[in-house]
């Protein structure tokens, strides 16, 4: 009877070791909750932009000549990029914001005329500060011999103080849609955890398909906005505002 006594204590004092709570498990789930809770975030975007009036134009411009004789070529390209750059001295624009970005001599016109003549092309680029000379000065340039239009980029010098502009608003906007979106369920954010600038400005560029190359491709970040088609009743061009556009994303907790 003791021994038959003895073995169903045995057995129950195993059964109890069995079944009863393991060491540490209550915190372990106490612990992945709270790390739930702290989990709990909203991520949101921001887009702002800024609208500027231009303060200098950049023209980038080519000249192409050709003739049988190598140097005749050479010499009526250069003849015209004189006469450009007397008439850019005219219009009281220094020699640093003149520049050839690009010079190209080979034989062989493979697009349209003689197979044997020399081309030279040359792109010269210019800067000009006063906008509203910009008409005058491109009619100008297309009368002493300017062959080419490649780009016209309306810019603005003070980028950086608007690039500013813009990212603050773009985090005021992400900060007010957060705040917007939690308090329709009744929420409320709490402090940013995070913040990535996905975007401030605009690809900004000037490029000659005679070298399929670009120059500055993200310099200014800006992109023109002339009015709402561009041109004046007369067909001149109207500068009106570029844009500097920014956007970012930001991630807030959410409070309980």
């Amino acid at each position: 009877m003791k021994d038959k006594t003895h073995l169903f204590l045995t057995i129950v004092i195993f059964l109890g070791i069995w079944f009863s709570p393991r060491a540490g498990s209550q915190p372990a789930l106490a612990s992945s909750a709270q790390s739930s809770g702290s989990s709990r975030h909203i991520n949101v975007t921001g887009d702002a932009e800024v609208r500027v009036v231009p303060d200098e134009v950049i023209f980038n411009l080519g000249v192409e000549t050709s003739d049988r004789n190598l140097y005749v070529a050479k010499r009526q390209n250069d003849q015209i990029i004189e006469r450009v750059l007397k008439l850019a001295e005219s219009y009281g624009i220094p020699s640093r914001h003149i520049q050839t970005d690009y010079v190209y001599i080979d034989q062989g016109y493979y697009c349209c005329g003689d197979s044997d003549d020399f081309v030279v092309r040359k792109t010269i680029v210019i800067t000009l500060r006063e906008v509203n000379k910009f008409e005058d000065l491109l009619t100008s340039t297309l009368d002493a011999g300017i062959t080419n239009v490649h780009g016209i980029e309306f810019r603005t010098t003070e980028l950086r103080k608007y690039k500013d502009q813009a990212r603050a608003l773009a985090v005021r906007a992400a900060k007010e849609k957060a705040e917007a979106l939690t308090g329709e369920l009744g929420l409320k954010i709490g402090d940013a955890t995070s913040i990535n600038e996905n975007h401030v400005g605009w690809y900004s560029w000037y490029s000659s398909w005679w070298g399929y190359w670009s120059s500055g491709s993200v310099a200014q970040n800006v992109v023109q906005e002339v009015g709402s088609s561009g041109w004046t009743s007369d067909g001149s061009a109207a500068p009106g505002q570029i844009s500097v556009r920014a956007q970012v994303s930001v991630t807030f907790e959410m409070e309980n």
